[in-house]
């Protein structure tokens, strides 16, 4: 399988389809010009050395050249293969709130987008530690099961939004739950799930839920996410509000969340702007006793950059040798 190292650059390659409609714009404007002068096909009897079939092989080498050079830059590289690597760490099970009230905006620009720019940091941090994903709303789901692969956790993270989950609500208790089951059979003791929510549990007992996890040996902390004074809901550009026509405002449940920490052995943070919270959580796994987890991974990426450059610069030489004049043919 490929996989490209910077994929940003493959935007570039929406350029060269444009190219031959460019030149024909040009080629179309250069004709236009001619005609100003005279008979058209005179005028190019003036000129017998000029070639216009030239003129669109040389456009079509440049943009091939271009598509491999902006493909080279992108950084291609496969897999040369599976290995299982022994590593020494902790297994952790984000919870991850995705109701509508983390898109208030008492965070920048709102809760869920912070949330996700902490976790994002969050892996950045690890080394040899696993991570898995949970959404919750109204309901749960396993977003990414627990894996050493930090760049696939990334992606998985970039594409969660409040839609991830159809069914609204907050549901923490059933969260913790489905986090709980979805630790390896490796881990017995440096397991812990981190919950990042406003609070606001509308569905279960999740105090309940914490309870019954910790023991089990799994650890539950709690990040707060929102203020006290609360803050309006906003969905597609308009105020969210209720059944009975008024604004719904979000507030952080504190309480909730110390009790959830207290019964799953855990602490609780409130997150801010600047520190989100999630630094005092993993400096507090740190403490906890590695366990030896094995996991499959790739190893020995073969960069194959160098093959589309070299590709480049074969086309670029090409279009650059043709010219643009016909071939004079003559024996004698």
């Amino acid at each position: 399988m490929i996989y490209f190292g910077n994929p940003i650059f493959l935007y570039l390659l929406l350029l060269v389809p444009l190219m031959p409609v460019v030149y024909a714009l040009v080629r179309s404007g250069r004709k236009r010009r001619m005609r100003r002068f005279g008979d058209e096909a005179l005028v190019a009897s003036l000129m017998p050395s000029w070639s216009s079939s030239k003129g669109w092989w040389r456009v079509v080498l440049f943009a091939l050249g271009f598509a491999c050079f902006a493909i080279g830059l992108s950084r291609p590289v496969t897999g040369a293969k599976l290995a299982k690597r022994e590593t020494s760490g902790a297994e952790i099970v984000i919870c991850l709130d995705v109701s509508n009230s983390m898109l208030a905006r008492d965070y920048s620009p709102d809760r869920l987008t912070r949330a996700k720019l902490a976790i994002s940091r969050l892996v950045d941090r690890l080394q040899d530690d696993r991570i898995g994903l949970v959404l919750f709303a109204g309901s749960s789901f396993v977003q990414l099961p627990i894996t050493a692969d930090y760049v696939s956790a990334k992606m998985f993270l970039n594409s969660i939004d409040t839609k991830s989950v159809p069914v609204q609500g907050t549901a923490i208790g059933d969260a913790i739950l489905t986090a709980a089951k979805s630790f390896s059979t490796q881990s017995e003791k440096s397991r812990a799930i981190i919950v990042i929510t406003d609070g606001e549990n509308h569905e279960d007992d999740a105090v309940q839920a914490a309870h019954d996890v910790a023991k089990t040996g799994i650890r539950v902390y709690t990040v707060g996410v929102g203020s006290q004074r609360g803050e309006p809901v906003s969905v597609d550009g308009e105020l969210l509000k209720d059944s009975q026509g008024e604004i719904v405002v979000s507030r952080l449940d504190e309480k909730t969340l110390k009790d959830i920490a207290a019964a799953g052995n855990g602490i609780y943070v409130q997150a801010g702007n600047d520190e989100f919270g999630l630094n005092p959580v993993i400096d507090q796994i740190r403490s906890f006793e590695d366990e030896k987890l094995s996991s499959i991974v790739f190893e020995e990426y073969d960069e194959q950059y160098m093959y589309f450059f070299g590709a480049a610069l074969v086309f670029f030489v090409i279009e650059m040798l043709i010219g643009q004049r016909r071939i004079r043919r003559r024996l004698f």
